[in-house]
């Protein structure tokens, strides 16, 4: 194999996704969970690094989904509104009107990655049924999240009950940065995008069976 940016990029995200989910069953969970801002911000230099030749309306995009993200969940935090009730834990770092910075970077690599990998499924000039793609594992993802997310201290829904107004409201934000992904992105990284994807997906998977 040979060895270029994108292979150590792989190889870093399964090595800290593999570690983490490793400490968190076998050693000390409260512990591990505590790096999460890290281990996101680590994930989205990877994916920032090896997206091609970024232009400035693909910068703005970013910043667009970001935006969208941090505004959607501020109206769920702090008034129940599109996902329902609920507060973040202290494991996702500072926060900004009761929503973790973090959440917006969230936003930003599920929407990318989610995106690259509908895209190279569906390499056709139908725009819908790419975006639909999208945010449709763009919610899958979220279903895997939101059993464990308590255990990690990440965020909690009121009576630890999630309703499916969380689902709906995750389905109706992925289209819209799905749209703003699909239309202003040029080049779609697919390499990255789905090992960190999968990665993901894995991880949250495994964790809702050992934990």
């Amino acid at each position: 194999m040979r060895i270029d940016k994108k292979n150590i990029s792989i190889f870093i995200i399964w090595l800290v996704h593999i570690s983490g989910f490793m400490g968190m069953v076998f050693y000390d969970l409260d512990f591990f969970a505590t790096f999460t801002p890290l281990n996101l911000a680590l994930m989205l230099i990877i994916l920032i690094v090896n997206m091609s030749n970024i232009v400035k309306q693909e910068i703005l995009s970013i910043f667009s989904i970001f935006f969208i993200g941090m505004l959607a969940e501020g109206l769920g935090v702090n008034y129940g509104l599109i996902f329902g009730k609920y507060d973040y834990g202290n494991n996702l770092g500072f926060k900004l009107f009761g929503v973790p910075f973090l959440i917006g970077i969230n936003w930003i690599m599920l929407t990318i990655i989610s995106g690259s990998i509908a895209s190279y499924l569906f390499k056709t000039e139908r725009k819908f049924l790419t975006i639909t793609c999208g945010a449709l594992l763009m919610l899958a993802m979220d279903f895997v999240m939101e059993p464990i997310a308590p255990k990690l201290d990440l965020w909690q829904f009121e009576n630890l009950v999630v309703p499916l107004s969380n689902y709906f409201g995750w389905f109706i934000i992925g289209l819209i940065t799905q749209t703003i992904y699909k239309l202003q992105f040029i080049k779609k990284e697919i390499s990255v995008s789905s090992n960190l994807y999968i990665a993901f997906f894995l991880f949250f998977s495994l964790l809702n069976l050992f934990i």
